[in-house]
């Protein structure tokens, strides 16, 4: 039974995927906190930037919202493109994101 799929816990063996699904796997890279620093550093004049895990603490779907001032005289297509062009890496990993943007003040 043991293999990739498969770890042994003491006498038990544990699917590897049950554990990331239950949220406490130590593979999970992405967090609402190193989400939101990625894009603070691309969007430094952004006035608010949230990060939220909608995926119940696995980290596989994240809502994201960023108003920033950079975003004025983009379309909203081109606004998201920003997004996950900057979140490019991460998500890969993730099961879905929900995006929204505005235009700062």
């Amino acid at each position: 039974m043991s293999g990739y799929l498969f770890r042994s816990y003491g006498s038990r063996y544990i699917s590897i995927l049950s554990r990331v699904w239950s949220g406490n796997s130590q593979m999970m890279k992405n967090s609402e906190a190193t989400l939101r620093k990625t894009l603070e550093a691309k969007f430094p004049q952004a006035k608010n930037i949230v990060v939220n895990d909608i995926s119940g603490g696995c980290g596989s779907m994240y809502e994201i919202y960023v108003e920033s001032k950079e975003f004025k005289g983009l379309s909203t297509v081109k606004q998201h493109r920003l997004i996950t062009e900057t979140l490019k890496s991460e998500i890969k990993d993730m099961h879905g994101l929900r995006i929204q943007t505005s235009i700062a003040d």
